[in-house]
C-alpha cells in the first residue's frame, strides 16, 4: 500500500475519482450507505473513515492534498436521489458548517498544501461560500450543465 497523502474529506460515492480505491487517498465522509436510485443504479457510499468534515481526526499538517467537496444542496427532499447521492446542507447551520470545513482544510494541509475546492451554485451562489474562508482561491474553473459547478484551488500560506 502507498503513502496516503490525499484526504478527500466528504468522499460520498467517488464520483469524480478515477480510482475509486486509490491507495493515495483517504476517503472520509460522515456517512456509509447504500441505495438503489430510481433509475436502477447502485449507489454505495463507503468511506475508509466515518468522520464529519467539521471536526476532521487528523493532526495539523497531515496532508499534502486535501480535496473538499461538501453537500450542496439545502431544499431537497428526505428521499431525493440528489440528497442520497450529494448529501444535503442543514438549512440553518450551513454557513457555520462549511466555515469550520474549510478551517479544518487548512488545518490538516502542510504548509503550501493544495486544497481542491468543489461547489455546484445551484441552490447557494459560490461568492457565499468562498466569503467564509480568509484564504483567497488561485485557480478557478467553471463546469457542468449552465456551467454551475466551481472546482477551486487554493494554496495553504
Amino acid at each position: 500500500m502507498s503513502e496516503q497523502t490525499i484526504l478527500d474529506m466528504c468522499c460520498g460515492s467517488r464520483m469524480f475519482w478515477f480510482d475509486k480505491q486509490d491507495t493515495r487517498a483517504v476517503f472520509s465522509d460522515i456517512r456509509a450507505e447504500e441505495h438503489t436510485l430510481c433509475d436502477g443504479r447502485h449507489l454505495v457510499i463507503s468511506p475508509d473513515l466515518l468522520a464529519d468534515f467539521r471536526a476532521l481526526p487528523f493532526a495539523d499538517n497531515t496532508f499534502p492534498v486535501v480535496v473538499f467537496d461538501p453537500p450542496h444542496l439545502e431544499r431537497v427532499g428526505e428521499d431525493a436521489w440528489m440528497g442520497k447521492k450529494y448529501g444535503r446542507l442543514n438549512k440553518d447551520t450551513w454557513r457555520d458548517d462549511l466555515r469550520a470545513g474549510f478551517s479544518e482544510a487548512f488545518r490538516v494541509l502542510w504548509p503550501h498544501g493544495v486544497l481542491i475546492f468543489k461547489w455546484n451554485e445551484t441552490q447557494i451562489p459560490v461568492s457565499q461560500v468562498l466569503a467564509l474562508t480568509d484564504v483567497k482561491p488561485i485557480i478557478g474553473q467553471r463546469t457542468g450543465k449552465n456551467d454551475k459547478t466551481h472546482w477551486i484551488i487554493f494554496v495553504k500560506d
